[in-house]
């Protein structure tokens, strides 16, 4: 399942991914995991929340930040839900891109996983294949 966050910078997205992972920690019976590109995130998360930085791992645009998550799931089952703040940030800003790679990774996990990503855009500006993910 795709969740996203949308809203123009200064909104609060990351304030309230930070609160669902560290509401998630509370409840979960898997494993959570943060990305992000850099580390403004790490100290203000639970230290159950394994964290990621697409940066050390080379991680740059769409296909390759799928190919980093397929990978991560395939080599651990237990995970429940993944945090991404700011994927345009990791992706880049082609929004028809992120459609695609939104679209990929909602056939890869199911109802199983559940991702949720925070998106520095207002909603009008990205096609339908991104905004039907939004709630």
């Amino acid at each position: 399942m795709i969740k996203l966050i949308t809203g123009e910078k200064g909104t609060g997205k990351t304030k309230i991914i930070i609160d669902m992972m560290n509401e998630a920690v509370k409840s979960t019976n898997g494993n959570l995991v943060c990305i992000e590109k850099g580390a403004n995130l790490r100290t203000q998360i639970s230290y159950k929340v394994r964290w990621c930085d697409t940066e050390y791992f080379k991680v740059e645009g769409f296909d390759a930040f799928y190919g980093f998550v397929a990978g991560m799931l395939a080599g651990n089952y237990d995970i429940k839900e993944i945090f991404v703040d700011g994927i345009l940030k990791i992706g880049g800003r082609d929004y028809e891109a992120l459609g695609n790679m939104l679209e990929k990774l909602s056939a890869l996990t199911g109802e199983e996983t559940t991702i949720v990503f925070t998106v520095s855009a207002n909603e009008s500006d990205m096609p339908q294949s991104v905004t039907k993910f939004i709630g």
